[in-house]
């Protein structure tokens, strides 16, 4: 008793300690009776959802079944469209595809199979056309990254989309593609989906299901493809443009080896026959040549590998009309091709690419290289290098909208940022000048000190909104054009100055119809918005006009039209670049190596200006001279300041 009465008194058990268990007994059971009764609401709430959800799915199967066709009905021997590629004028550009045989599931070889199951949908033969594992890896990882960086799509929701939907993204669409792979899956046996799937999926450069993309890539049926092989083609499934080989071979290369590891992963490969094709070199074929190069090829390769993003399903005939300027599409091509043949040669200057835009960003030629027999690879718009000072009118823009003015004085003197001190190429300080002379010139001081001032934060921020995509690094570097872009993002920056500050979001394709005249796609009437302010407009065409008429760019100065742009030359010449507008039309041209070889003191102000003069001439016939935007400058009249021409200095323009 003593004890207990001990027990009673202890201030730090409190008076639970003395309840009976009787009591506890009893003072749990409404806890319990609570607990019960939201398990049984809990309950009856699933079983209610799960009832109305299965009338819902029932509903949705039989209108599907009404509403489509019979999926096996979709089996047919010419499933591969024929795309006709037409130019602004409607003259036809290119015409692609042919009607490749429809592969059967049993006459697919399992090295083909395994690879798109490894690298796509592992579960496939285990979901019933939505894998809630699969989507839910996706949900966290696209969590964890902050953007929509994986997608939990399985084959049978590929399928549907390609077969009945539409491109469009929203939550609607995204709803009923999940209705259509159920009601595919009721309808179809797995090798039925998976046969469809791989005879209809896009796999880039115009080649729509797995023996087109055998016969496009490696020359033979799709039923004689290697393990290597298979791994490449089922690569492409996530991302055609960007792994195609026709773009990138080692890419392609890189996407399959990746692709063998995940089949090694799966158990769908053994350890040694893994070993065995990663080890072996996988080989392409060329495009098989038509009439003989035309001088279309890459604008059109661009089309058709955009192609798929804008339309649904695939009909028999499509057709696509572009932007394309035909003339002066062939012409760029040509003067590429003879430039580089005749100065390239002796410079060490093996490759160029060439961008015009007009001022609603329509893309009017487009060259990516040399030769698109010897390299598909698209250097205007794939391609990422430096720009050197072809940047640095943006770093004078961010300062423009500070405040600072085209007759701002600035110091041309030796500056240090931490530990860099970046020189002039002169090896010369000339002290105070004007940013319009400072620009014109090139000088490398200055624009690192304008940077400083307004910050490189905002320098990257007026990128961003110019259109610049690609990772710009915070550093001071960057004034002088030291992170890579594409010779596309950078010519839409000035595209932006071309049109008097309205954005421009650059395109090459208008509309694209079925041969029965069905519009699958027509591009809503552009709504430019004003990103910069006309004043500041003026401001940077001054600037860019006298790099032209007294600068680096002597080079490129157009007899008629007023005109302006900048030259870029990277760091023991490995790239040279020349970007520029008038009141019609932006261009852009890059000389280079693709192995980043240094050429022989190739300047901006040299055989890139001198390829941009020739392509615009013929971009402007028949147009009519207008001032450079944001400026009153008569047509005819290239000189828009009071500053005395600077003196030219030795050697290559820059």
């Amino acid at each position: 008793m003593a004890r207990k009465r001990l027990r009673r008194a202890d201030p730090e058990k409190g008076s639970s300690t003395t309840a009976s268990p009787k009591r506890a007994s009893r003072a749990s059971r409404p806890e319990r009776r609570h607990w019960f009764v939201r398990l049984r609401a809990v309950t009856t709430a699933a079983v209610f959802a799960g009832l109305v959800g299965s009338i819902v799915l029932s509903l949705a199967i039989v209108y599907y079944t009404i509403s489509f066709p019979d999926p096996i009905a979709l089996r047919q021997r010419d499933s591969a469209p024929i795309v006709r590629v037409l130019a602004a004028d409607g003259s036809v550009l290119a015409e692609r595809g042919e009607a490749y045989d429809f592969i059967p599931f049993d006459l697919l070889p399992r090295q083909v199979i395994n690879a798109v199951l490894a690298i796509e949908d592992r579960r496939f033969f285990e979901h019933h056309g939505i894998d809630p594992v699969g989507l839910a890896r996706a949900v966290f990882a696209n969590l964890r990254a902050g953007r929509y960086a994986q997608g939990g799509s399985t084959l049978t929701q590929q399928l549907a989309k390609n077969l009945f939907l539409t491109s469009e993204r929203s939550l609607r669409r995204k709803i009923e593609e999940l209705m259509l792979a159920l009601w595919l899956e009721v309808r179809l046996s797995k090798q039925d989906i998976l046969e469809l799937y791989l005879n209809r999926v896009y796999f880039g450069s115009g080649a729509y299901g797995i023996e087109a993309a055998a016969q496009r890539y490696f020359g033979k049926s799709a039923r004689s493809l290697a393990v290597g092989e298979a791994a490449v083609i089922a690569g492409l499934l996530k991302a055609p443009s960007k792994y195609s080989p026709a773009s990138s071979p080692a890419l392609a290369r890189s996407r399959g080896r990746l692709v063998l590891k995940r089949m090694l992963a799966a158990g769908l490969l053994a350890p040694v026959d893994e070993l065995k094709a990663a080890r072996q070199q996988v080989a392409f074929v060329a495009p098989r040549p038509g009439r003989g190069p035309t001088g279309y090829e890459y604008a059109v390769e661009y089309v058709l590998e955009h192609l798929p993003q804008l339309i649904g399903a695939t009909p028999k005939e499509i057709i696509v009309e572009t932007t394309i300027d035909a003339g002066l599409q062939h012409h760029a091509q040509a003067v590429v091709e003879r430039v580089l043949a005749g100065q390239g040669r002796s410079a060490g200057a093996s490759q160029a690419a060439v961008l015009v835009l007009d001022t609603e960003g329509r893309i009017r030629a487009l060259v990516g290289g040399r030769s698109f027999a010897d390299s598909q690879f698209d250097r205007a718009t794939t391609a990422r290098r430096q720009p050197g000072s072809a940047f640095n009118p943006l770093v004078y823009l961010a300062a423009v909208e500070q405040g600072r003015s085209s007759d701002s004085m600035v110091q041309d003197a030796p500056i240090h940022v931490g530990g860099w001190s970046p020189r002039n190429d002169t090896g010369l300080y000339r002290g105070a000048m004007t940013l319009r002379q400072a620009l014109a010139q090139s000088v490398n001081t200055v624009a690192v000190r304008l940077q400083q001032e307004v910050g490189t934060p905002r320098v990257i921020a007026l990128a961003r909104r110019l259109g610049l995509k690609s990772e710009l690094r915070d550093s001071p570097t960057l004034a002088l054009g030291t992170s890579e872009v594409s010779l596309l993002e950078l010519t839409s920056a000035y595209d932006t100055l071309a049109s008097g500050g309205l954005g421009v979001h650059p395109h090459a394709v208008r509309r694209v119809r079925t041969g029965s005249g069905t519009v699958l796609y027509a591009r809503a009437p552009a709504r430019q918005r004003l990103l910069i302010a006309p004043d500041h407009v003026g401001a940077m065409s001054d600037m860019l006009n006298a790099a032209l008429v007294s600068g680096t760019g002597r080079l490129a100065l157009l007899p008629r039209h007023p005109a302006a742009g900048k030259t870029g030359t990277t760091q023991e010449f490995r790239d040279a670049w020349f970007v520029g507008y008038t009141a019609h039309l932006a261009g852009g041209v890059w000389v280079g190596n693709d192995d980043a070889r240094p050429m022989r003191r190739v300047m901006g102000g040299g055989l890139p200006a001198h390829i941009w003069r020739e392509v615009m001439l013929a971009a402007h016939e028949g147009l009519q001279p207008r001032a450079l935007p944001g400026m009153k400058t008569a047509p005819g009249v290239h000189v828009s300041s009071t500053d005395p021409p600077a003196p030219a200095r030795a050697g290559t323009p820059r």
